[in-house]
């Protein structure tokens, strides 16, 4: 019965690991409540401070902030790339990172430098084993973001693009559709896009500012760009915790169907060594 016993052995292998995967979907399900909470009271703030950011995008004020006028030519960009610190949560991070990686193909193509801001630690790895030039990163960011821990790489992003060391700024994330479904998204941060300000401004005005244009339109740009940031990560997480349960879901679906099968041959393989050694007995019998 030595093959009976390498079967037990394998079949309580895999009921330990049925047990561990139906644990993190657990606790996934439990924090993904939480998680697309959290997302969907930032998305109201952040749809709302981008259409105001397109509006004055399209005004024409005494003073125009230098994140909405476009450069003249692109020699080097920066990208925002907003992955997970932990896997286990299917395809995610790869539809995220296959985006990025056309995208520095095209740029390459073009003969366009990319610097990369890291947030989360499953993109920083990807760069740094592309050879990518890692201008700033945070990783570690748990499950609940703080806005604290995000300014300082970004700001560093965006201090590049003031003194003309970049020339744009792009954002690369998971957007959350569903519980099943979700996407990798591409959008350009800084300078903000005529195509995408024409769209998103319904009307056309200008503004009359208090004290004056500097310090308004200053102060609007800097929470545009971190309410987009923090809406990024926000989503991003909580298509970490919708995939990840759906991933440990599957994988305790088909820990079941693996024990199942297993069952059978075992009692296939033990059914087969009784029946044999009743069949010896029976031809000793018969031989006395």
């Amino acid at each position: 019965m030595a093959a009976g016993k390498e079967i037990r052995t394998k079949i309580k292998s895999v009921e330990n690991t049925r047990k561990i995967t139906r644990a993190m979907e657990m606790v996934a399900a439990a924090k993904m409540r939480k998680a697309q909470e959290r997302m969907r009271h930032a998305r109201p703030y952040a749809e709302k401070i981008a259409r105001m950011a397109a509006h004055f995008s399209q005004a024409h004020p005494e003073y125009r902030h230098p994140f909405v006028v476009p450069r003249a030519s692109i020699r080097r960009v920066g990208v925002i790339l907003v992955t997970t610190d932990k896997g286990l949560c299917g395809g995610l991070n790869t539809n995220a990172l296959r985006v990025a990686l056309a995208r520095m193909k095209a740029w390459d193509e073009q003969q366009v430098e990319v610097d990369v801001c890291a947030v989360g630690n499953k993109g920083l790895g990807f760069i740094q084993r592309l050879g990518g030039n890692v201008a700033a990163q945070v990783t570690g960011l748990g499950d609940t973001p703080q806005m604290e821990r995000l300014i300082g790489p970004v700001q560093v992003m965006l201090d590049a693009y003031k003194e003309g060391r970049i020339d744009a700024l792009y954002l690369i994330y998971s957007r959350f559709v569903s519980t099943m479904k979700q996407e990798p998204s591409f959008k350009q941060l800084v300078p903000l896009s005529a195509e995408e300000a024409e769209e998103k401004a319904e009307h056309h005005w200008d503004y009359i500012y208090e004290p004056e244009a500097r310090g308004v339109v200053d102060g609007l740009m800097v929470r545009y760009i971190e309410a987009l940031i923090y809406q990024a990560v926000t989503e991003n997480m909580a298509c970490e915790q919708s995939a990840r349960m759906v991933a440990m879901k599957a994988a305790s679906d088909n820990a079941k169907s693996v024990i199942d099968e297993l069952k059978l041959v075992y009692n296939k393989t033990r059914q087969a060594a009784i029946t044999q050694e009743i069949s010896e007995i029976v031809a000793g019998a018969a031989a006395v």
